[in-house]
């Protein structure tokens, strides 16, 4: 941590897993898992298990933050303490892959989150899966939608302490995971096994999947 510590204050070029262009900003801040970086106008918060490259950026422009403070409280930041601190503010959420997901962070878990999106409604995010976290303004709401509009709804279902309990919960309903990106991550979850997931899919083909390589769960 300490030749990442060196970088602070300094501007970088970040490589996160899941994305071949590197963001470039200001490293601002660092927890024990997690660090943050100023870039443009936003602060963007990154699990460090997800840092493929850090290095010094050759870039000129600035970067700084200035007098911008952040949404969330840094003392003695954590990602399970972000995630915390980022409950009911309007944020962006990258997985990893395609775009990014907004809406708001309703509750947290064991090991995945609740994020309430008013494209998808409920999505169930697991914890390790999250590459980037951006906390957005409070002037800001999903589609421009607004505030008196946009109502954030709890889950229907109630909500299990770890993700392989809640998606037995989930067993002989229609799911969609990693936000339907393939036809053949959405369909009847008919068993889960041993962290195996037995989906029919929507022409009757039975597919194995691992409930670790689950990025995202929703019902339609």
């Amino acid at each position: 941590m300490e030749s990442i510590r060196s970088l602070l204050g300094k501007k970088v070029e970040l490589k996160i897993s899941g994305y071949k262009v590197p963001v470039i900003g200001e490293l601002v801040d660092l927890g024990s898992d997690i660090l943050v970086l100023f870039s443009e106008t936003r602060y963007i918060y990154v699990p460090i298990h997800h840092v493929q490259q850090l290095k010094l950026s050759q870039d000129g422009d600035d970067a700084s933050p200035g007098d911008m403070e952040p949404l969330v409280d840094h003392n003695h930041i954590s990602y399970r303490k972000m995630l915390m601190n980022s409950r009911g503010i309007f944020t962006e959420i990258g997985l990893g892959g395609h775009d990014p997901l907004y809406g708001y962070l309703t509750s947290i878990m064991n090991d995945y989150f609740i994020f309430f999106s008013p494209l998808y409604h409920s999505v169930y995010i697991p914890l390790h899966h999250v590459k980037y976290l951006c906390p957005l303004p409070p002037s800001m709401t999903p589609f421009s939608l607004n505030q008196h509009l946009l109502q954030v709804q709890q889950p229907a279902v109630p909500l299990s302490r770890t993700l392989d309990q809640q998606l037995e919960k989930f067993q002989n309903e229609l799911v969609i995971f990693d936000l339907g990106e393939s036809p053949l991550k959405a369909g009847l979850l008919k068993k889960v096994n041993n962290r195996m997931i037995e989906l029919v899919e929507a022409g009757g083909t039975t597919i194995l999947l691992h409930s670790d390589h689950i990025k995202s769960i929703h019902l339609p």
